[in-house]
């Protein structure tokens, strides 16, 4: 097997089947954890010898159990480890390759770089040399800790460290330092967009891809706010001694709770309908602005690529973290506690006559969170100056229990083309059809292209929607399958009038 060596050591990965070599769980910094913990991270300790990288590395602390991802125990440490899918070192005949670094979603709570949709062998025989990494969650990551010393927003510091380790690295995997996009999905996407607006990560990469980005960034008041409810549930004081006396595990049991509180109290706003406790935080050091408000001279000089599924919040209502609305009470009141013009939801009503309460709330709730938010990004970009490219997920699919949606998360096994992994199975709505192996070809490409040369594959001044209910996806030659349609998918451009009156320092708190 191929040796590659870092700064710090030599490694080993495995081969897999395709002949893509996996390089899992090398350790870009040090354990956060002891004297370390809620700092910002330090290098990762040398090794000597060969270090096997077989296997994925630990998690961060969290509590989630996700279908074929590993969990986290107390006493896994080494949790700010990547991997690295390359065809193998030196680059080829076409000289050292374009960089994806993918940062997972999880509502900056939970998740891992090893779920079995980020599998990058598809993406790697596509031409790029892909980065997948893990990093602090939880409070762990962004809880607020009130004395100097330990920062905020220490998942975004973790970031930065793995984009500098690819920085100093990634040539020998055959990957081109000068060539880097770093992307990501949700809470990861987000974080995509912090760091166009982040003076330590200028330099670090040439573009970026967000996928449903869910904003805005959270206010230091908020972020202390949740420190003092964190710290009550864990029966400690909310200082940097009570802190750092808990346990990790102390302080993800602790969250749970706060989560389940906020969940069942109706006082609590906009925390009441889907409790996400931490995220990145205007701390005016690391981040200056939220990425919408941020200045032009504050965004990096890079190429954005944005996307966003139609239907977003179908999948947290499938999943049970988001609270039911039904009645037209109970919807005037999530109006009101999101401070939602007064024009939004009968804007909805109008284009949407005969849906249900329900689906008028998840659809306003999806817009809010995701596809708006993405839409100012991409928007707020351009505005910039910037080169920036606008799609849109909006795959749908039929089947006897009913319409499978094109909801969140559902567009990324197709951009990994990681569609026949059974784990991926409930994201997509079953076993993948020809046309949607045909779909994640076409999005697959579009992300390579995108990565090589900065264009994706269509203009800036277009919108791209991905789906595969035209009749003639199968023959790209003659027909753009994912022309704009707005007819037919792209909704959320005929809310754009109504949501143009909601300004998002008001929507959250």
């Amino acid at each position: 097997m191929t040796l590659f060596a870092t700064v710090n050591g030599r490694v080993r990965g495995r081969r897999t089947a395709s002949g893509v070599v996996a390089v899992l769980g090398i350790p870009y910094a040090a354990p956060p954890f002891g004297s370390d913990r809620f700092k910002a991270p330090r290098p990762a300790r040398p090794w000597r010898g060969i270090r096997e990288c077989v296997a994925f590395g630990p998690v961060a602390p969290q509590s989630a159990e996700l279908p074929g991802a590993p969990t986290w125990s107390p006493g896994d440490e080494d949790v700010l480890n990547l991997n690295v899918w390359t065809d193998g070192p030196g680059g080829g005949a076409g000289g050292a390759r374009p960089v994806l670094v993918w940062i997972h979603g999880g509502a900056y709570t939970f998740g891992s770089s090893a779920q079995p949709e980020f599998d990058a062998t598809v993406p790697a025989r596509a031409g790029l040399v892909v980065v997948t990494l893990n990093y602090r969650l939880g409070f762990e990551g962004f809880g607020h800790v009130p004395a100097a010393g330990y920062p905020e927003n220490r998942g975004l510091l973790d970031q930065i460290a793995a984009l500098e380790w690819v920085r100093d690295n990634i040539a020998a995997f055959g990957g081109d330092p000068a060539n880097v996009t770093v992307a990501g999905q949700s809470a990861g996407a987000a974080s995509v967009a912090c760091l166009t607006v982040t003076d330590r990560a200028r330099g670090l990469f040439r573009r970026a891809i967000a996928h449903s980005a869910v904003g805005p960034a959270y206010s230091p008041r908020l972020a202390a706010d949740t420190t003092r409810l964190v710290a009550r549930a864990a029966e400690v004081p909310p200082t940097a001694a009570g802190l750092t006396g808990a346990s990790p595990y102390d302080l993800v049991r602790a969250s749970d709770r706060v989560v389940a509180r906020l969940r069942d109290d109706p006082a609590a706003g906009p925390r009441h309908y889907d409790p996400v406790l931490y995220g990145p935080v205007v701390d005016g050091v690391l981040l200056p602005a939220d990425p919408l408000a941020a200045d032009a001279a504050d965004r990096a000089d890079v190429d954005l690529l944005v996307c966003h599924t139609t239907e977003e919040y179908w999948l947290l209502d499938a999943v049970g973290s988001s609270k039911k609305i039904t009645t037209d009470r109970e919807l005037a009141q999530f109006a009101k506690d999101f401070g939602l013009p007064d024009t939004l939801v009968p804007a909805y009503r109008a284009r949407l006559p005969d849906a249900p309460v329900l689906d008028i709330y998840l659809a306003v709730y999806g817009d809010m969170s995701f596809a708006e938010y993405s839409s100012r990004l991409a928007e707020r970009h351009a505005d910039a100056g910037r080169r920036t490219y606008l799609s849109r997920f909006a795959r749908r699919r039929v089947t006897e229990v009913g319409v499978v949606h094109p909801w969140h998360c559902a567009d990324v096994p197709f951009a990994f083309g990681t569609l026949a992994d059974p784990e991926t199975a409930f994201l997509i709505g079953g076993p993948p059809l020809p046309e949607d192996y045909e779909l994640s070809r076409r999005m697959v490409r579009a992300w390579a292209d995108f990565a090589a040369t900065g264009e994706p594959g269509w203009g800036t001044d277009t919108v791209r929607i991905w789906a595969t209910d035209d009749p003639d996806t199968h023959d790209p030659d003659t027909h753009d399958p994912d022309a704009h349609d707005p007819d037919a998918h792209d909704a959320h451009d005929g809310f754009r009038a109504a949501w143009r009156a909601a300004d998002y320092a008001d929507i959250h708190p």
